[in-house]
């Protein structure tokens, strides 16, 4: 579904990622880790045309992207949901995720039973604000709201930062229906091991802003990947 090749990504004079190559299959969990300041958000911000890319290219399904920002890339079917979420707080649960309907046509613009049925907490407080929600509400509120998009490619970056063990479950459970229906790619940056490792199919190992090394799951452990994240 995602493919990323040679691509090279400046912030001002600096470098920040040199000819990265990344593929990401319909169906499945592609796991992307490192230590801190690796490069896995900043790939993430470029797949996602949040941040312009100096070379390289992004293609869906075989099709090359021309896109030069991020609503060129929600619009060919790339969601993102960034690390701290930026859920808007003073909306409430549905307008948050009334938000997603940009990129849709008007007929559309509605909440899936999908959407209630993955997150089922977010159904009951469609009238609370953002704002008021737990993180780990806000998390859950910020991948539904990105599911609304329907998109090809769901982007995490660190779904589990700061979240309580029993919404990181159900985070999880949500990933794991997800990857099940078949219909899109998923990319996971995470350093939590445990769910890095349960989560994905394969894994993308970044390091100085390059691909270390890939591999799919049975040729990889978790202790490997714990040596991966330098734990």
């Amino acid at each position: 579904m995602l493919d990323v090749e040679n691509l090279d990504l400046y912030y001002g004079q600096s470098q920040i990622l040199f000819g990265m190559s990344l593929h990401a299959a319909k169906g499945q969990i592609t796991t992307v880790i490192g230590n801190n300041g690796a490069g896995k958000t900043s790939l993430l911000k470029a797949i996602a045309g949040r941040h312009p890319m100096s070379a390289g290219q992004v293609s869906l399904g075989g099709a090359p992207l021309r896109m030069t920002n991020a609503v060129d890339a929600a619009r060919a079917g790339i969601a993102y949901v960034p690390q701290g979420r930026e859920v808007f707080p003073m909306m409430s649960v549905l307008e948050n995720l009334q938000t997603g309907f940009a990129c849709l046509p008007k007929p559309e613009h509605f909440i899936p039973d999908r959407i209630y049925e993955l997150f089922p907490v977010l159904k009951d407080m469609q009238t609370r604000r953002g704002g008021d929600l737990s993180g780990g509400q806000q998390q859950q509120l910020a991948i539904a709201r990105a599911l609304i998009s329907q998109p090809r490619v769901l982007l995490l970056d660190e779904p589990t930062e700061g979240i309580q063990p029993n919404i990181i479950q159900q985070i999880g459970d949500a990933l794991q229906q997800l990857r099940q229906a078949g219909e899109m790619a998923i990319v996971l940056v995470e350093q939590n091991a445990s769910f890095a490792f349960g989560s994905g199919d394969s894994f993308v190992v970044v390091e100085g802003g390059r691909i270390k090394r890939t591999a799919h799951k049975a040729d990889y452990s978790i202790e490997l990947l714990k040596k991966d994240l330098a734990l």
